[in-house]
């Protein structure tokens, strides 16, 4: 039976206690059909005429409709052509047996929004505090290594978050996961960027149900305190208004933490106009900071100013985040073995991918088994998640570099789902010593407010100390090193504004050693060092030294901590 509503509800598929409403929006002058099905059968069980109403312009309703039930499929005939609902909440694809096409039908998937949250919210973790780590759902878990059930789903990363939660991770930054075409022009769209229905969680992505599986995802991440953060690039011919009422229904449907948009689709202000969208956290991608870390980490001259305003700003202040390697461009294992790409397997005569990647291969191009070679190359690798992690922004990882992942020195792997593009979970083991290190510098970084401050260092002595709260120097003491020639670089953070220690680092990626005059501390107190990217084992069990004089020496591309203690103090271990 067909009830009348008094107006139509928002585009879409409305699920009330007296029935479901369809909504969609049409041209005024074309005939609508809506067409039920039972799962795969081919002729509707109902058929529904969507007529104009002068009063809504170009929404369409059917009224309220009962009878419907979850797992029914449907389709708009307009002016006699079949045209999946954009707003569709889930999607079936299937082949077409009738046609004899190689094409698959597509319908709309009815799916109760009924869903236990248990209370859930999102978590909203202050900015600073966050360590981010970016994923691709089905890449992160495909590979036959990866030891979960069911791999390459929703489900798999709930099965790694007790990983998660060991490296120190508290926020994750999916890439699109709605329900994207799965091939461009005869080539595997792996990434999941273009065309898509954007409201649609993507069915490959999950064991049985997308909807209920995503929405189990984020809870059960909400519930070990990770935020869950989604790309929304959309594609040009998205209307702004869809775009936004996308956010707002994973906002809202799926207690959605963030999302990481490109400004120039949909500007930000556009999106926090918007009285629900007011507080929700919103992300760009800039590259500035993995511009200039590229550089510094392989010796370009002339970089240390921009270093040091790197290290200091609060990318956040800018809706950003800090990151050396992402999707786009080398890992960071490939990015310290190879001075090209190697993108030939993506049948583009290596013509596609970033041409500029700031990198430097130590010596060899790709894989060797020189032991020179593969001691730099670790080392050049501990320097650069350093580089990352203690700068005072969030800090983003990409998924897998913490245990030395490879793409084989392609950098642009959009069409590449399969073991070039997922994640090499055998590289865990064998590269167990790279995710210690990375586990304890986290770790370091969150018990030190120092590398993750609510307000941004201003270089001045606001508690009176005697010092300011960061400064900088070089081979000697209160001179910055900023010359064209220089690429070292000694900062001394104070701890008195928050009851800690001081704390000062000194980068050198110079391939010479060179002498830090270390600055003098109050009366009463001597530096230890504590840590040093020469070690391959991360942060030391006990100080290298028991006590250092005025000067340092820091080895060829390293860096070395140091630590404020009193005279007399016995050296205490790092836990």
């Amino acid at each position: 039976m067909n009830h009348t509503t008094e107006k139509p509800a928002p585009a879409g598929v409305v699920w009330l206690d007296e029935g479901v409403e369809f909504s969609v929006a049409i041209p005024r002058g074309k005939r609508c059909v809506l067409n039920l099905y039972r799962s795969k059968k081919e002729r509707p069980y109902r058929s529904i005429e969507m007529k104009e109403d002068i009063l809504y312009g170009d929404i369409r309703s059917s009224g309220l409709q009962k009878g419907i039930r979850e797992g029914d499929e449907y389709l708009y005939l307009i002016d006699g052509e079949d045209v999946v609902d954009p707003y569709a909440h889930m999607v079936c694809r299937y082949k077409d047996d009738t046609s004899g096409s190689t094409q698959s039908k597509e319908r709309g998937v009815l799916v109760s929004p009924d869903f236990d949250w248990e209370g859930d919210r999102p978590l909203c973790l202050p900015d600073e505090d966050v360590v981010a780590y970016s994923l691709h759902v089905r890449g992160f878990t495909k590979n036959s290594a990866s030891k979960v059930k069911h791999k390459g789903t929703f489900e798999g990363i709930i099965e790694k978050i007790p990983y998660l939660l060991e490296l120190g991770i508290n926020q994750i930054q999916c890439m699109p996961v709605y329900e994207f075409e799965d091939h461009i022009r005869l080539v595997s769209n792996y990434w999941g960027y273009g065309s898509a229905y954007c409201f649609a969680p993507k069915k490959r992505y999950a064991h049985v149900n997308p909807v209920t599986e995503l929405k189990r995802m984020v809870k059960e991440c909400h519930k070990a305190g990770i935020e869950v953060v989604l790309h929304l690039p959309f594609f040009e011919k998205m209307s702004k208004q869809k775009m936004i009422e996308c956010l707002k229904y994973y906002r809202q449907d799926y207690h959605i933490d963030g999302f990481i948009v490109n400004p120039f689709v949909v500007p930000l202000e556009v999106i926090r106009s918007d009285a629900y969208l007011t507080n929700i956290k919103l992300i760009v991608k800039k590259d500035e900071f993995q511009n200039v870390m590229r550089r510094f980490l392989k010796s370009d001259e002339g970089m240390v100013g921009s270093v040091i305003w790197q290290l200091r700003h609060l990318s956040q202040n800018e809706s950003s985040y800090n990151y050396i390697t992402d999707h786009t461009g080398f890992t960071l294992c490939d990015l310290v073995s190879y001075d090209g790409k190697h993108n030939e397997a993506n049948g583009e005569n290596n013509q596609d991918g970033p041409d500029y990647n700031y990198s430097w291969n130590c010596g060899v191009e790709g894989a060797t088994r020189k032991k020179a070679v593969i001691k730099l190359r670790e080392k050049q690798m501990r320097n650069a998640f350093f580089l990352l992690l203690l700068a005072q922004g969030t800090p983003c990882i990409l998924a897998g570099d913490e245990f030395a992942n490879s793409q084989n020195g392609n950098n642009n792997v959009y069409c590449q789902d399969n073991d070039t593009a997922w994640l090499n979970w055998k590289k865990l083991e064998k590269e167990q010593w790279l995710f210690e290190y990375v586990k304890e510098l986290i770790r370091f970084r969150k018990e030190h407010r120092i590398f993750h401050p609510k307000r941004e260092f201003s270089g001045i002595d606001l508690t009176h100390c005697g010092v300011p709260d960061v400064s900088y120097h070089g081979e000697n003491a209160w001179q910055v090193p900023d010359g064209i020639a220089s690429r070292q670089i000694g900062i001394y953070y104070s701890g008195a504004a928050d009851g800690e220690e001081d704390l000062y680092i000194a980068y050198n990626m110079h391939w010479e050693c060179h002498s830090f005059a270390l600055p003098s501390l109050s009366k009463g107190k001597h530096w230890e060092q504590i840590f040093s990217t020469e070690e391959r084992e991360g942060f030391l069990n006990e100080p290298i030294d028991k006590k250092q004089e005025r000067k340092a020496e820091v080895s060829e591309r390293s860096i070395a901590v140091f630590r404020g203690v009193k005279d007399g103090q016995s050296e205490k271990t790092v836990e």
